[in-house]
């Protein structure tokens, strides 16, 4: 009989342990969990750059995973099976044709809400696609340059304003130089948001801004053709945010 009580109260003790034990793990203050990284597809081809400096970019940039995607033919990365699976497609790339299926896989892009940040060069893709050049907010029209009304310059000093004070990508940013290319001439629509300006008078437009396109975030950043812009910390800091902004997390 004094067995059976002993071994009954060990048993009421276990029980009263486990209820201790899961009320603290209730009442416990939860952890929160870090958001999933951003993923990035990173398309390039058509355009000379310097390889190694330019994606380190983006792997130095802790918020991100980047899968890079280099066009050979033209516009090959659209007919990926994957398309769809990334938050933010990134284009430094300059093609100059796209088939008409690859066409309706980009503008899925806007009806599935994939941001997209479009970056120095590719502001010259497609000259011959008049949708391209309002989804991204502007065009650098070849035919233009070859009549002397637009063009560009290599090594300049840019001096860069932030106009869009209050916006995520720039709140916060100072005015800074940049040692870079530098386009003129070149076009931008009336329904974008201008983030950034310049007062190097090569230039006399927006270099950065933003517009929606359906359920999609898109932004364009005139700079970033080599170093040592790829080394400057401001503009590392601004292709991070446009990323982040594209993919909606502020």
């Amino acid at each position: 009989m004094r067995a059976l009580v002993t071994l009954l109260a060990a048993v009421l003790c276990a029980l009263i342990s486990s209820l201790q034990i899961a009320t603290a793990a209730e009442s416990a203050p939860s952890q929160p969990s870090s958001p999933a990284k951003i993923s990035v597809l990173l398309i390039t081809g058509g355009h000379g750059f310097q390889a190694d400096p330019f994606f380190r970019i983006f792997q130095d940039n802790p918020e991100i995973t980047f899968t890079a995607a280099h066009q050979v033919k033209a516009a090959e990365a659209y007919d990926r099976e994957d398309l769809l699976t990334y938050n933010v497609v990134v284009l430094y790339d300059m093609p100059k044709v796209i088939t008409d299926e690859q066409k309706a896989h980009f503008l899925s892009l806007f009806d599935k809400g994939t941001g997209l940040v479009v970056l120095h060069h590719a502001l010259c893709s497609y000259q011959d696609w008049p949708e391209y050049e309002r989804i991204i907010g502007g065009k650098y029209s070849v035919a233009d340059e070859k009549a002397g009304l637009a063009g560009y310059q290599h090594d300049v000093d840019i001096p860069v304003q932030i106009v869009a004070k209050d916006h995520p990508i720039t709140a916060g940013l100072s005015d800074f130089l940049a040692h870079d290319e530098i386009y003129w001439g070149f076009k931008v629509r009336p329904d974008v948001t201008p983030l950034l300006h310049t007062t190097n008078t090569d230039s006399g437009n927006p270099i950065s801004w933003t517009r929606t396109e359906k359920k999609s975030r898109v932004v364009y950043l005139q700079l970033g053709h080599g170093l040592p812009l790829y080394d400057d910390p401001n503009y590392r800091q601004l292709v991070a945010r446009c990323i982040r902004w594209a993919a909606g997390r502020n």
